[in-house]
């Protein structure tokens, strides 16, 4: 049996993804991996085989920065970037607006990359990343089944009245004007429509004749593989959902390296991890006002700093690297200050680890109401968060009944990997 994966050119896709493949591999099957340059490391680090397969402008081989991307998309970073400092509401409209251009980027030339992959590599069963929509075209166009795996919270497949890009729920912490809020759902009904008839114009060039569709947002494939914990998603939403499997999570192998060992063995104190991914750590303004929050803590303090600069002198005995092995120090940390992404909330949650929250962007914001519904943790604005702010929320975590509660669910989560649900799922 050979297991298709097609993800984007993004480690943070990549590498759930991959992980998710492993159960194919160690049961004796072949996996070839269908992704663009930048994360071939990745893809030859698992073991995988690996077509060349480019599906958008951008790429991302672990920590992302601006001037490393191509004309146009260096641009289109510094705005996301400058969008996030304007608050809540200026993120997603830009984002809205960003897909009028950057979800299908040349979706007749990708889909046909595509489908010459499938011809090449004649898979028995394919997993594509649910925000690879050129990818899924081609797969609609052409009658190919597949799973499509869902990698941020559920409600990036809309389910329902839910507009695609419109937060199904917000942080206590976040607000805006009903105003604001309202013609940010507008805004995204018009990007919602113009994406779904560039959906079906590709569509009609693919295959002539196929039905269109209404929402192309809300397009899956034949399983829907939610990389999410059940135990976060609201049961009345459950219902709304097409055939699926949630996999709680897709948690890699990440050892640490003699340093990071040696440094968790030199002290017993509460480990608290800090990182905003590879693409919000940009964000180093918010970053040094988390550090200033957690020096006065008797606390051990490991931060990822990705592409951040300026950011104050810190604590010698501080472990500070542009890169830390996330999966092993989340086995040791307390808690975990993050920026919310699907990675980074899963992989705490399969460690038992609470966390304090400061979303960004997407789906983020969703994911964040959810951890604070379920008692794993607390959401503060990123914009307005001071040090004392950010300070209390931690000790607040740290002392309250988070900790008990994420032990549960990582029991849970750890019980059932994520890899072995997915098989089990797509052999039916």
């Amino acid at each position: 049996m050979t297991l298709l994966v097609i993800s984007p050119d993004y480690a943070s896709h990549l590498l759930p993804l991959a992980t998710l493949a492993t159960a194919w591999r160690d049961a004796g099957e072949s996996v070839v991996v269908a992704t663009g340059p930048a994360t071939a490391g990745i893809v030859a680090d698992f073991g995988f085989d690996r077509a060349d397969l480019v599906l958008g402008r951008g790429s991302n081989p672990g920590v992302i920065r601006a001037e490393q991307q191509p004309p146009g998309e260096d641009d289109a970073l510094r705005g996301f970037f400058d969008a996030t400092r304007r608050g809540m509401v200026a993120t997603l409209r830009y984002q809205a607006e960003a897909r009028r251009n950057d979800l299908l980027w040349d979706p007749v030339g990708r889909a046909r990359a595509v489908l010459d992959v499938v011809d090449r590599v004649r898979p028995d069963q394919v997993v594509v990343d649910h925000l690879a929509f050129s990818a899924r075209l081609a797969l609609v166009a052409a009658g190919v089944p597949h799973a499509d795996v869902v990698l941020g919270h559920p409600s990036a497949l809309p389910v329902g009245d839910e507009v695609y890009g419109y937060p199904t729920a917000w942080p206590a912490a976040l607000d805006a004007p009903e105003s604001e809020l309202d013609a940010l759902r507008r805004l995204c009904c018009e990007v919602r429509d113009a994406f779904t008839e560039e959906w079906n114009a590709a569509l009609d060039v693919l295959e002539p004749g196929s039905a269109p569709s209404t929402d192309a947002f809300a397009e899956h494939g034949e399983l829907l593989l939610l990389n999410y914990p059940a135990a976060l998603h609201d049961p009345a939403r459950t219902t709304l959902l097409p055939p699926h499997a949630f996999l709680g999570s897709a948690v890699r192998a990440d050892p640490a390296d003699d340093d990071v060992r040696n440094w968790l063995a030199a002290d017993d104190r509460p480990v608290v991890y800090v990182s905003f991914g590879s693409f919000l750590s940009a964000r180093g303004d918010v970053l040094a006002t988390v550090l200033e929050a957690l020096r006065p803590l008797d606390l051990r303090v490991a931060v990822a700093t990705g592409s951040a600069s300026g950011l104050p002198d810190v604590p010698e005995d501080w472990l500070v690297r542009p890169y830390l092995p996330q999966v092993a120090l989340l086995d040791r940390a307390a808690v975990a200050v993050t920026h919310g992404g699907n990675n980074s909330v899963t992989e705490a949650l399969t460690a038992g680890v609470p966390m304090v929250v400061l979303p960004f962007s997407t789906d983020q914001f969703a994911g964040a109401a959810a951890i604070e519904a379920a008692g794993l943790g607390v959401a503060l604005d990123p914009n307005a968060a001071t040090s004392s702010d950010l300070r209390a929320a931690v000790r607040a975590v740290l002392d309250g009944p988070a900790p008990g509660r994420a032990r549960g669910v990582g029991e849970e989560l750890r019980h059932e990997p994520g890899r072995d649900v997915a098989r089990s799922a797509m052999l039916g």
